[in-house]
């Protein structure tokens, strides 16, 4: 029996291959190498810090395998909000739109801020702020042209931030001294690995952001498992180098509190006059534009996504006619980021993101232990790898790293569940969850398209 559609509901366009799934993968991550990891050497030391890398770096191999399976089965602008609802139901996926959101929506400030400081360590006389909001201004515009060129884009400055970092390490790597890592490498003791996780999760998160792209990808079953696997491997490598190498040059505690370690490492190598180091710090801008431009993508698609449903305002999932973009979406997400500039810092943008992460990781592997029992014969074009095993590392490393973060940052964790802890009991009493089951004829559609696929 056929499934009928609203042939109404918002469409997006089909236009992304693997390598532009790679480019939006590496560059929603790949300015967590430029900054925001360094503050981790704050609380861990280079020692401790380097241990939190290493935990996390498993907990993002194994998720980003078993998170493939979710995303080719279910391709869906909502990402895990999509998985949740099918697996869990309304609830669930207000919880995992909303961590979702909130972990993009403050990522991005986040690094309008990075890029506010460098353009300052270039210029003195521009205000770091007013840089941060021009940036919003402008990058939300080119996001409104259309997926394929905002592609493209991606493609081109990933491309240069990764070839930056290569060239970055080969700079700085003659002056490595495993005694300057190893300087009061552990001022915490062991226990400042765990208050560091969020640090060592910058490195990677927002990385599950290509989910947000599905429904514009050319071959779901192809092109989806070749982009998230070749991206999370290019990913740990330039992580690991970066961090151990600039650990290692001098006095690691001078640039643990700073937006722009790069350029400032290699000014410590050159000298902050050598023309190289301004060059440096110039397209070192290209890291941080890669990630912030591909940040406006997903989360413009995850607020099109719950409008669409219902969780949100309905003319936020209003397309435009001509770029086929959700431009209410792109505006309606840029303002909120140039709020969020004026209320926190960088290292609590940083926290907050990535609490956000963890609690979309934990419903993201739930949702799938409960479709493999619930839905064994969905067509899955992408099977994760040494199930159970690879998801269930997953979900116990992010379960601890959520609760380092609670312990650590009880305040910042405080201002993250209040919302959902005030709004999840009045979704239920207003009878509101009944009537998301019905609400977005995309989800209707992706079910018959898989049960078909799974007939035939």
């Amino acid at each position: 029996m056929k499934t009928q559609t609203t042939s109404s509901a918002p469409a997006l366009k089909k236009a992304l291959k693997p390598v532009h799934i790679w480019a939006i993968a590496v560059g929603l991550v790949i300015s967590g190498e430029y900054f925001g990891w360094n503050y981790g050497w704050g609380v861990a030391g280079t020692v401790g810090f380097l241990a939190a890398t290493l935990l996390i770096t498993v907990l993002y191999i194994t998720f980003i395998f078993s998170f493939t399976e979710l995303t080719a089965a279910i391709p869906h602008a909502g990402g895990p909000f999509a998985y949740a609802f099918r697996a869990l139901g309304p609830g669930a996926a207000l919880v995992a739109g909303y961590a979702t959101l909130i972990e993009f929506l403050f990522a991005a400030p986040a690094i309008a801020f990075a890029l506010g400081s460098y353009v300052h360590f270039l210029y003195p006389s521009l205000p770091v702020l007013a840089t941060a909001v021009v940036c919003y201004v402008f990058f939300t515009g080119i996001n409104l042209l259309g997926i394929k060129e905002s592609a493209a884009i991606s493609l081109i400055v990933t491309l240069l931030a990764v070839g930056e970092l290569l060239l970055y390490m080969g700079i700085i790597a003659p002056s490595f001294k495993m005694n300057n890592f190893l300087q009061d490498g552990l001022p915490a003791g062991w226990v400042g690995v765990f208050a560091a996780l969020p640090f060592a999760l910058w490195l990677y998160v927002c990385i599950e952001g290509v989910a947000m792209v599905a429904e514009e990808v050319r071959d779901i079953k192809k092109d989806i498992p070749k982009g998230y696997i070749s991206g999370i491997l290019t990913l740990t490598l330039l992580a690991l180098g970066v961090m151990i190498l600039t650990g290692g040059i001098g006095n690691w505690k001078a640039l643990s509190g700073i937006d722009y370690p790069l350029p400032e490492s290699i000014a410590m190598v050159l000298g902050k006059e050598a023309s190289l180091t301004k060059l440096f710090a110039g397209i070192g801008l290209f890291g941080l534009i890669a990630s912030f431009h591909s940040i406006i993508i997903s989360y413009s698609r995850q607020i099109f996504a719950l409008a669409r449903s219902r969780y949100l305002p309905s003319f936020l999932s209003g397309v435009h006619k001509k770029t086929k973009t959700p431009h209410w979406a792109l505006l309606i997400g840029g303002l909120a980021g140039v709020v969020a500039l004026y209320y926190f810092d960088t290292s609590k943008l940083v926290i907050l993101s990535t609490l956000g992460a963890v609690v979309m990781y934990i419903i993201s592997m739930v949702s799938l232990f409960v479709l493999r029992k619930k839905e064994p014969h969905l067509y899955r074009p992408f099977k994760a790898p040494l199930y159970p095993y690879f998801p269930a590392i997953a979900l116990t490393l992010s379960v601890v790293a959520l609760l380092s973060i609670v312990y650590y940052y009880t305040f910042l964790s405080f201002l993250f569940f209040w919302r959902p802890g005030f709004c999840f009991p009045l979704f239920f009493i207003s009878g509101r969850h009944k009537q998301q089951v019905s609400a977005d004829a995309s989800f209707t559609q992706i079910n018959s398209i898989a049960q078909s696929v799974s007939e035939a």
